[in-house]
């Protein structure tokens, strides 16, 4: 059903807030001009309903109290972030983002009822490379939706990706960008978080992003007692299928070209300031309030591992989440990962960049 992921005649940008989408493309090169214009076109009548949005969002989501223990999942791209989090969703303390509000986080309130089934169709069923089952209603990672309602997100560059490194040190780690930027970014976060709950009606907001792992400060600073779970990944795996991926979802998104050699030098510095600023805040984090696991452990035996991180975050609720956890888990035995056999070129890459990687976390061969 819907199109081809490498078919689509837009992108997420259609679902963004008009200011957002011109402040974005602003003095940026535009190579596929047709995808571009029909992206603003529909942008632009979307945003016809935003006053009534922002009427509803007054009338029934802003005075939402927050729990202050939100659970952030955080690790690079391809690390189990989405399994993990898959996981955690079962359990109905939890509320998410979902696809659908990635896309149009601007029409959550006055118009989801039709705009889902206009989505449900023309979307493909699967995500690329991995073969994950996408749908409207599935758990999502929410910087998509954060990047169509402010400019200030690194999810930009799937559109303009030669300017990935620019968005990474303004938006990934906050290194550049200006405390006003931060400030903004933290407000629609929270309005984001209100109306995830709100649309799934869990209590404590689950989260899989990982441009959060860079984000640990910001984070505290709106939930102070908030959890993590730092996902570990081999590496190696980690370097084949982010190319993999990046590469294949780039490329129904991207409004300018980017070569495969561009990408790859984008992945592997953006996994050296990812890992950094991780490294140089997680000391913020209160104890008892953080777990670091390796992927592959947590894949071997999904439920006591789930059962470890619920009580080593004193997280709560396992016992009555559990006959959930265990349905989906069992649903998921016998699926097909994709399986790497690592080129001799792909060990020299990621040795001669990640070496430190691969040292601190015993990867080493």
């Amino acid at each position: 059903m819907g199109f081809k992921f490498d078919k689509l005649p837009t992108n997420p940008l259609v679902g963004a807030r008009w200011g957002t989408l011109r402040e974005v493309v602003r003095g940026k090169e535009i190579d596929f001009k047709g995808k571009y214009r029909l992206t603003a076109a529909i942008c632009a009548l979307l945003n016809l309903g935003r006053p009534l949005e922002e009427l509803m969002y007054k009338l029934k989501v802003e005075k939402m109290q927050l729990d202050d223990a939100p659970l952030f999942i955080l690790g690079h791209w391809r690390s189990g972030t989405t399994f993990v989090h898959n996981v955690f969703c079962k359990d109905k303390q939890f509320g998410y983002t979902t696809t659908y509000q990635t896309v149009f986080p601007n029409i959550m309130l006055s118009g989801q009822w039709f705009f889902r089934r206009c989505m449900a169709v023309a979307m493909p069923d699967k995500r690329p490379t991995d073969n994950m089952e996408l749908n409207p209603n599935l758990p999502q990672e929410e910087e998509f939706a954060m990047s169509n309602l402010m400019p200030y997100s690194f999810y930009h560059f799937w559109y303009f990706p030669r300017h990935t490194q620019e968005y990474a040190d303004k938006y990934l780690t906050f290194e550049t960008c200006s405390e006003r930027e931060r400030e903004i970014y933290k407000r629609e976060f929270v309005r984001m978080v209100k109306t995830s709950l709100h649309n799934t009606g869990g209590k404590r907001f689950l989260s899989k992003n990982p441009p959060h792992t860079g984000h640990i400060r910001e984070i505290l600073e709106m939930f102070p007692n908030a959890r993590f779970v730092y996902l570990i990944r081999n590496p190696y795996t980690v370097f084949e299928s982010t190319r993999s991926y990046f590469t294949n979802v780039i490329e129904p998104l991207k409004l300018q070209r980017i070569t495969p050699e561009q990408i790859e030098e984008n992945i592997i510095q953006t996994y050296t300031k990812l890992y950094k600023r991780y490294e140089e805040q997680k000391h913020l984090i209160p104890e008892g309030h953080l777990i670091e696991i390796k992927f592959e452990d947590f894949e071997a035996d999904p439920l006591a591992m789930t059962e470890r991180i619920y009580n080593e975050l004193s997280l709560g609720g396992f016992e009555e989440a559990r006959p959930a956890i265990e349905a989906y888990i069992g649903a998921k035995k016998g699926y097909k990962k994709n399986a790497y056999r690592y080129e001799e070129r792909t060990r020299r890459i990621v040795e001669e960049n990640w070496g430190y990687a691969l040292k601190d976390w015993g990867y080493e061969l």
